[in-house]
């Protein structure tokens, strides 16, 4: 062979082998789907193309065309959410040895792993193994341990904490590699809080980044070359304290994890409101130079991180990564990008048209329309009549007993205002029949009912909390400032029926989300009554409220689930129920016992749905400063 052929040859082979050894992996993500399975508004009944599983399946076998290695997970809130969750729950429950719809399509996709989500344990956790037992791929946990009396960190594994894939990949070459990629998953440890009645006695859970740091290394000694985290858990500006809620930011500093699919707070990863995030690159899509994606809820984008990975010292090693979110609809148009896949449809028919029947069903009458577009700036009958119900479950339960004698409060908050949901995410039922659809649309989780026993300071200090979901209003300040605090989640806006009171918002919060005290001389609540007299911090009250509130959700002062005297085995729903079909016509109106006070001066202006121009009539206190044309408008609380 001649010099030059033979160099030529020689470098040939060196161009090839270097490029052999780089291959590119794309890792494809759902989140918090909570069983919207289909386009599919079972409160509207009617079909959106707002959300739904049905056209993320497009936006997954697009993506899974565009390169030939790829891997697809999801990351929990999956059985949970939606009338098809309840109707396949509670309603019609799943028989033995059936699939779980929700498993009916993610087996269909070829799912590679999957995660628990809080809201997995919602059902209890008899009904949470035997959906599970129909998933055709592997489902881990790896923070939640059966509790067996002794200490969480010698307790045996509840599920599955890891799964080691081997999948057959092609290099850039198209020669064939054979991969190992591990994977891990975690939930937060306030499930023990949000669904103690299911959970307590059974299961403990442990700190999420402490177990992460636990399990990346053994999956590295194990022989993985690349490592996922399943986090179903948000992000945080601040360090995380232990055993706390959010902590995608640490776990994106734990050695050894190469990208981490995130959700639970149902934000879009990466994306503009994460641009100030610490160690955030929202160009690439990296936390700490962690490839990460969040991909909103109920299948409203797919999570895409790209992987380069190339061969050094005998392994795998990650040379690049970037991340992405992939949305089924431009807001600014307001229209869909992709079809639904009718693969989903035809696999969930008899579920779905079953839960469609089951909504339709007829429980009473209404007089005037029902909605929650104001409930967040006024006394609202969306909420009262919630309240309402609670009260007539709680006194008939508690009829003859020693605590029928103390006052009896109920606590209830605006569930669908907008928000995430979008500027359609709003109870809006008409005059006429109420069907089950709408019971479903009033009240949308399955909790179940409690009654707390509290003091008069106490009831003071829920409210002060709630009482947060304002901003600080500056009376000196600009004469148009925004009321509501977007950072402040409407379903922990409590109201209390049964006492009356009003909201100074010239105040400081005085409770931080976290329930941390920060300004202790701040008093957002003034002229707290019961029966027409000032609350006496030593006086006793019942408050109906339900077990996520209880039992510690939302971090409000002074419940922990200690002081729980009815544990009720109904649902809020269902004391809804009884009471409309009790009552069979309901004129809905609000008694007024509360109120925002006016600030001399300011205008106190809030966004909400323009669905809501059409109730300005009969909500006088309310008053319509600009129709954005996206549906939402800008409205003004009138003094």
């Amino acid at each position: 062979m001649q010099p030059r052929a033979a160099f030529l040859l020689a470098l040939a082979l060196a161009w090839g082998s270097a490029h052999a050894q780089q291959l590119q992996l794309r890792v494809l993500h759902t989140s918090d789907l909570h069983m919207n399975l289909l386009g599919w508004d079972y409160y509207q009944d009617k079909p959106t193309e707002e959300f739904g599983l049905d056209r993320t399946v497009t936006l997954i076998k697009a993506a899974r065309a565009e390169k030939p290695n790829t891997l697809l997970f999801d990351n929990g809130d999956l059985l949970q959410g939606s009338p098809l969750g309840d109707f396949v729950a509670k309603v019609k429950p799943l028989p033995a040895g059936a699939v779980h719809p929700a498993f009916k399509v993610l087996n269909a996709l070829k799912v590679d792993a999957a995660t628990l989500g809080n809201h997995e344990f919602n059902f209890g956790l008899p009904f949470l193994r035997q959906a599970l037992a129909g998933a055709a791929f592997p489902v881990v946990s790896s923070n939640v341990v059966v509790d067996d009396g002794g200490p969480a960190d010698k307790a045996k594994p509840a599920f599955p904490t890891h799964v080691l894939l081997e999948r057959r990949f092609v290099d850039d070459t198209g020669a064939p590699h054979t991969l190992k990629i591990g994977v891990i998953g975690l939930v937060p440890p306030q499930i023990l809080q949000w669904d103690r009645q299911h959970l307590q006695g059974r299961v403990k859970v442990q700190d999420m980044v402490a177990s992460a740091r636990a399990l990346v290394p053994r999956l590295k000694a194990e022989g993985a070359d690349v490592v996922v985290v399943l986090a179903h858990t948000g992000f945080s500006r601040t360090p995380p304290a232990p055993m706390a809620e959010n902590v995608v930011g640490a776990l994106a500093e734990v050695p050894g994890v190469n990208a981490i699919l995130f959700g639970h707070a149902h934000g879009e990863f990466p994306g503009p409101a994460f641009a100030n995030y610490p160690k955030v690159d929202v160009t690439k899509g990296t936390i700490h130079g962690v490839p990460a994606a969040m991909p909103g809820a109920w299948g409203s984008h797919l999570g895409v991180v790209d992987l380069v990975l190339k061969k050094a010292g005998g392994g795998w090693q990650v040379s690049d990564a970037r991340a992405e979110i992939r949305p089924i609809r431009d807001r600014a148009t307001r229209k869909a990008l992709v079809a639904p896949d009718p693969m989903v449809a035809t696999l969930v028919q008899a579920e779905h048209e079953g839960t469609v029947a089951h909504m339709r069903a007829e429980v009473a009458r209404t007089t005037a329309p029902i909605h929650s577009y104001f409930a967040q700036v006024t006394d609202d009958p969306s909420v009262q009549i919630v309240s309402n119900a609670q009260l007539a479950y709680a006194r008939k339960a508690l009829a003859g007993t020693p605590l029928a004698t103390l006052p009896l409060l109920s606590a209830s908050a605006p569930f669908k205002t907008g928000g995430r949901g979008g500027a359609g995410y709003y109870t809006d039922i008409a005059a006429g029949p109420v069907a089950l659809r709408n019971v479903a649309d009033l009240y949308i989780y399955p909790n179940t009912v409690k009654v707390v026993k509290l003091t008069g300071a106490q009831v003071r200090e829920w409210l002060e909390f709630a009482a947060g979901a304002f901003n600080r209003i500056d009376p000196a300040g600009p004469k148009e400032q925004n009321l509501l605090n977007p950072g402040f989640p409407s379903f922990n806006f409590d109201t209390l029926d049964g006492v009356s009171y009003r909201i100074d918002v010239t105040q400081p919060a005085r409770y931080e989300r976290s329930g941390q005290l920060v300004a202790p001389q701040a008093r957002r609540i003034v002229e707290l009554r019961y029966q027409g007299q000032p609350v006496d911090d030593k006086a006793e009250f019942l408050v109906v409220t339900n077990n996520y509130r209880a039992s510690g959700g939302g971090s409000f002062p002074g419940l922990d689930g200690s002081n729980i005297v009815l544990d009720a085995p109904d649902e809020n729903r269902e004391a809804l129920t009884q009471y409309l079909q009790a009552a069979r016509t309901v004129d809905p109106a609000a008694d007024g016992n509360w109120r925002i006070l006016p600030v001399p001066g300011v205008s106190l202006r809030f966004a909400s749905g323009a669905g809501g121009i059409a109730h300005l009539a009969r909500t006088p206190q309310v008053r319509l400063v600009q129709d954005r044309g996206d549906g939402s408008a800008l409205f003004e609380l009138q003094p």
